[in-house]
């Protein structure tokens, strides 16, 4: 390559971005259509591949079908007056409008139409791209209407257009606490600046607008490639091996070998431009037309770490890569949040398996981990299935996060957690020398968050006159594209995704709203904050959704509270157990998002199979706020990170080495903290007790004041152990680990249909 070719490329792609309105407009006069066209995701293998994954499917046939959304079925039973703009009492008796999803191999979809005229309905528009119908019939005909045997659903005629995004809405992140007023084009609050979210996955298309800052620049900083490289000289095993020297030859060599920055395709799966997109995305350049899908945190630096290819798989070795990159240039570039949508498989202990101590050391340095929980809470018979946490979410330090579906609804009283979702705890373990193996049994997920049918970027190739889809939306853009019914437009295409991958990067970007409202937390804080913020969903034990669903406006109401020098005080020792670290009253434990008004869970996991609860939490320092300690079951182990220094290199800033001992007679807890392990009471599937105990039913004990209040600190035990020979209920699978393939990392985020998995890790949402 001609050594200025960098530059000029570097050149062309801004000038596409800022003369991007000029360029589509010269398109348009010569007839270049910049829409998309669905039709090349039927290339050759996608009809046999289709095939072949639907015969995993084994569900019975009625409960893939005639499915009715709980919004609209709500509706339909409420007595009170309509409030949802698509139902309507017409001389006392309640009509809905809503849409008929059907799967008639008759185009024209004749007799359905037939059955709702005959009904008394009426049919409004037929949707052929989606193969769905617009109707108007009476509430007490929704029910027959979806046992048709052409029905596959039936969905409230919902608005699609919102004033902020559904995302920002349906999480809180439009609240007094956070974003006080959001539109497509601007808004207000906290927004993620100045905080750098690191994504490891399958790359992120960095010329889509959504992640263009306020002024059409770019907001992901840095695009590096991980694919088969190894970090020079640079092991996360003790403290022998080090990094580079800052800006050594090796060092400058290797940041060569794996830029990334001026590659054309630089996402080819597709996954991680929409990951990213949920975490940090903004629709502010979109064209009028295309919903609001603005992200969590839509001012936030993004940095791109691609550790997975174009069919989204990658190596451990790769995947390792990319987190030491990460660890080496967090505080050079402020990365202060890790999102990790992959996973892989792993039956050890969290104590060695490498890609939890590589996550523990992220943490150590002062980087919040957030992990997708995985997609494998359901067998492929059914059946919901107990332990299947994968690496690197079974780590005690990372954020793991499972997935709910939201309903399409910014209403939250109609979420439920997703049946794909895996549910904890974790089962990775050792052997003793008598054979005898000792599962970890931390508790996870930590908490839940929207997953299901989520909009964000779509990636295709950086190129305005003939882009290319990714490969998810090429071979799944039946599924993934068109059900959103408008056109893709170059810098704009979008993509419709479910799983754990997408609900975990809104809890990344949720966190880096806590981190620029308040820079002084650390990464246990910010996950103690998330959890005890979290609204519990009815019915779902703690090992389904962990402390409830992210609720953003408490947990920035609650990180607001809190002094700002908290993390650097606990690098240095300064903080002692037991000092004050609110720097105001904590704020009540309630928050309202979408319309309701719920209280917070109250409830922390902490000891990797603990409950606790109570204000001391946030009021004295807790020893375990210090991000280098990890705490699980009878371990406690603290991870140092030891700086390089010398002539031109900051001071503290580039990891050189870790170093990782056990330790002995250390506090962990103040006298104040509330217990609850004894509220829940023994395992108990049938019984809903123990670690199937819902999490609305521990969060009302600790609200009502139950539990222990420790008077001296805490006394190391075990928690609530899911013991090797427990016996549970009829139906319930206990998984021993979760093996996928030895050492292959898979993205953990397509969601094709409930039950039918792809290679593990290709899922879409549940009605």
């Amino acid at each position: 390559m001609n050594p200025i070719t960098p530059f000029i490329i570097l050149i062309e792609r801004r000038h596409v971005l800022s003369l991007r309105a000029t360029v589509l407009a010269a398109l348009a006069m010569l007839g270049g259509a910049v829409a998309f066209s669905t039709a090349h995701a039927r290339e050759s293998g996608r009809d046999d591949l289709l095939s072949k994954t639907r015969l995993l499917d084994s569900r019975p046939a009625e409960l893939m079908r005639g499915a009715v959304a709980r919004d609209l079925e709500a509706e339909m039973l409420s007595a009170r007056k309509p409030t949802a703009k698509w139902a309507r009492d017409i001389k006392g008796v309640r009509h809905v409008q809503a849409i008929v999803v059907s799967d008639s191999t008759d185009p024209k979809m004749t007799d359905l139409r037939a059955h709702i005229v005959r009904t008394g309905g009426k049919v409004l528009a037929m949707h052929s791209s989606v193969h769905a119908l617009t109707v108007q019939i009476k509430a007490s005909q929704v029910r027959t209407l979806a046992k048709h045997r052409d029905v596959v659903s039936v969905s409230p005629n919902r608005d699609v257009m919102r004033t902020a995004s559904l995302l920002e809405s349906t999480t809180g992140a439009v609240s007094a606490n956070a974003r006080t007023a959001s539109t497509k084009t601007t808004y207000t609050g906290v927004d993620g600046t100045g905080v750098g979210i690191a994504v490891l996955d399958s790359g992120i298309m960095g010329e889509h607008w959504a992640f263009a800052d306020v002024n059409a620049g770019y907001r992901v900083k840095r695009h590096v490639s991980l694919l088969n490289k190894a970090l020079t000289n640079w092991t996360l095993a003790g403290g022998s091996a080090t990094s580079p020297s800052p800006g050594s030859a090796a060092q400058v060599a290797y940041e060569t070998s794996i830029a990334n920055d001026y590659d054309l395709t630089q996402d080819g799966n597709g996954h991680g431009t929409h990951v990213a997109s949920v975490a940090a995305g903004r629709a502010k350049f979109y064209s009028a037309g295309t919903p609001d899908t603005t992200g969590i945190a839509p001012n936030a630096n993004l940095y791109d770490v691609k550790v997975l290819n174009d069919l989204g798989t990658g190596t451990l070795n790769d995947a390792l890569a990319g987190i030491e990159w990460v660890i080496y240039h967090a505080k050079e570039h402020n990365i202060r949040v890790i999102n990790l949508s992959l996973a892989t498989s792993s039956t050890e202990s969290w104590q060695t398996d490498p890609l939890c101590v590589a996550v523990r050391s992220a943490a150590a340095a002062g980087i919040t981990v957030v992990v997708a929980a995985g997609n494998f809470g359901k067998s492929l018979q059914g059946q919901e299935v107990y332990g299947r946490i994968g690496s690197p979410g079974n780590d005690p330090s990372v954020i793991t996060v499972g997935a709910t579906n939201f309903q399409n609804t910014v209403a939250r009283n109609d979420d439920s957690v997703n049946n794909f979702s895996s549910r904890g705890p974790t089962r990775g373990g050792y052997k003793d020398v008598l054979g005898i193996r000792h599962p970890d049994n931390v508790i996870k997920p930590d908490l839940v968050a929207p997953g299901n049918k989520v909009v964000g970027a779509g990636a295709t190739t950086a190129s305005v006159p003939a882009p290319t889809w990714n490969y998810l939306a090429r071979f799944f853009g039946s599924s993934l594209v068109t059900p959103l019914g408008y056109s893709q437009v170059y810098g704009e295409t979008q993509m419709m995704m479910s799983g754990t991958s997408i609900a975990a990067p809104a809890v990344a970007g949720a966190a880096a709203l806590m981190l620029q409202a308040n820079p002084g937390l650390t990464p246990p804080l910010v996950k103690a904050i998330l959890q005890y913020t979290a609204q519990p969903l009815p019915n779902a034990n703690l090992l389904q959704q962990g402390a409830g669903q992210l609720n953003v406006d408490g947990a920035i109401a609650l990180a607001k509270s809190l002094k700002t020098d908290i993390a650097d005080k606990a690098a240095s020792g300064a903080y002692t157990s037991g000092q004050t670290i609110n720097s105001k009253a904590l704020p009540t434990a309630t928050s309202t998002v979408g319309g309701t008004t719920f209280n917070w869970s109250k409830v922390a996991f902490v000891g990797g199979s603990h409950v606790v609860s109570g204000n001391a939490l946030f009021t004295k320092y807790q020893p375990i706020w210090d991000p280098r300690i990890t705490w699980a079951g009878g371990v406690v182990r603290k991870r140092d990170v030891g700086y390089w220094s010398g002539t031109g290199i900051t001071a503290n800033t580039f990891a050189k080495s870790f170093t990782d001992v056990a330790m002995t007679n250390q506090p962990l807890l103040t006298a104040g903290v509330v217990g609850g392990d004894l509220l829940v009471g023994a395992n108990s599937t049938a019984a809903r007790t123990g670690l199937f105990l819902p999490t609305a039913s521990l969060s009302t004990l600790f609200t009502s004041g139950a539990g222990v209040t420790l008077g001296t600190g805490l006394v190391l035990s075990e928690g609530l152990v899911l013991s090797e020979g427990l016996v549970l209920s009829e139906g319930l699978v206990l998984s021993e680990g979760l093996v996928l393939s030895e050492g292959l990392v898979l993205s953990e985020g397509l969601v094709l249909s409930e039950g039918l998995v792809l290679s593990e890790s290709v899922v879409e949402g549940e009605d």
